[in-house]
């Protein structure tokens, strides 16, 4: 009998830098932390005695305003190192933490408008830190806009980059705005001087959100990023496959 020697296909960029344990485990504890995370915060958390359950928003909202912020510092330091270094991966990671920030900043907003309505009679204040989120909301829409319209690939990757370390610039002023401004919202209560202003047990049920959608947003990015370097493969390969052909 003749044995017949099975071929293995090359490993991809993709399979070499994000391979399935990664995302698996990192998968598994994501759904494991978002469970720990909305017990304590419907649960275990206890309810806030002057706005009632509303307040438990708050466990939702802030962790996706870090998870955002941490998305597009993540963009801006990608898209510094791709205009040092042009390699293709800093710019793979830019985009797809660019998609998943505008993800984590419209759910943010839209949390937002939930908790307004109810404690400050309406759903969108032109607050000083709600404008200028939005204004960064507009900025990385321009930027996955910008990255669609321009077939070539590398000028997109560099024009995007430009884009993605100046949009950075608002999320310190969105920090401070609250110290800077007027402002409908109150002084952080987790780095206020002194301590946390907040029961223990709140400061807990904060803590599991933050953590629970930090991983979340890491499991996002992987996943995001591994299809942006497999379409770069697909890519390669097609141009390879037309340079036989000619």
């Amino acid at each position: 009998m003749q044995s017949i020697a099975v071929s293995k296909s090359p490993t991809t960029a993709a399979d070499r830098l994000l391979g399935d344990p990664l995302g698996l485990g990192l998968g598994l504890l994501a759904m494991l932390s978002m469970g720990a995370a909305l017990y304590a915060a419907l649960i275990y958390a206890p309810t806030e005695r002057l706005q009632g359950d509303v307040q438990r928003i708050f466990y939702f909202h802030v962790p996706l305003a870090w998870t955002a912020y941490l998305a597009f510092f993540v963009v801006f330091v990608c898209s510094c190192a791709y205009l040092l270094r042009r390699a293709p991966i800093f710019d793979a990671v830019a985009r797809s933490s660019a998609e998943v920030g505008l993800l984590l900043t419209t759910l943010m907003l839209i949390c937002g408008s939930l908790w307004a309505k109810p404690i400050w009679g309406t759903w969108w204040s032109w607050d000083a830190r709600l404008t200028t989120t939005l204004l960064l909301w507009f900025i990385y829409v321009g930027y996955l806009m910008l990255r669609s319209s321009i077939d070539d690939e590398r000028r997109a990757a560099r024009l995007a980059a430009i884009i993605g370390i100046v949009g950075a610039v608002d999320i310190p002023i969105i920090h401070q705005s609250v110290v800077w401004w007027r402002s409908l919202h109150p002084a952080s209560v987790v780095l206020a001087e002194g301590g946390p202003a907040m029961p223990t047990s709140m400061l807990t049920a904060l803590m599991i959100g933050l953590f629970a959608f930090t991983v979340v947003y890491a499991v996002l990015v992987v996943l995001r990023t591994r299809l942006e370097l497999a379409r770069a493969d697909i890519r390669v390969l097609r141009r390879r496959a037309l340079e036989r052909a000619a």
